[in-house]
């Protein structure tokens, strides 16, 4: 599967963004999909996750409360919708997919797939 990540920009603290993952040559719905991100000089962190079945977990510490993952997999697309958005937020945000749950879903190794990345840059 290939996949494509748009969205990002530049943003005010506090604003809103809406990241999508449009998958190519798949049908998406097969897939356990996650958003990551990395900030420049720091590892690629564990964002969202969404499963097949619509199970959802995030990065608590990080954005629980503010992100939102959601899927339609009538257009082929994952979600993120971020909300009141921090200056340290800022990062490349990419999406993975693989066709597996992992218990370690929240590491890069839980997914063989991963979309080119969207910069999000918050100010201040």
């Amino acid at each position: 599967v290939q996949l494509q990540a748009s969205g990002g920009g530049l943003v005010q603290a506090g604003g809103s963004l809406r990241l999508s993952c449009a998958a190519s040559g798949r049908t998406l719905s097969t897939y356990v999909m996650g958003w990551f991100r990395q900030a420049p000089g720091k590892e690629r962190e564990f964002v969202a996750l969404i499963t097949r079945s619509g199970g959802i977990a995030y990065n608590e510490d990080s954005v629980k409360g503010r992100f939102t993952i959601s899927r339609d997999n009538a257009k082929n697309t994952v979600y993120l919708q971020m909300n009141s958005l921090k200056p340290e937020d800022t990062a490349v945000y990419y999406c993975a997919a693989d066709r597996h749950y992992s218990t370690t879903y929240y590491r890069t190794s839980g997914y063989d797939y991963w979309g080119q990345g969207t910069l999000v840059t918050v100010s201040s």
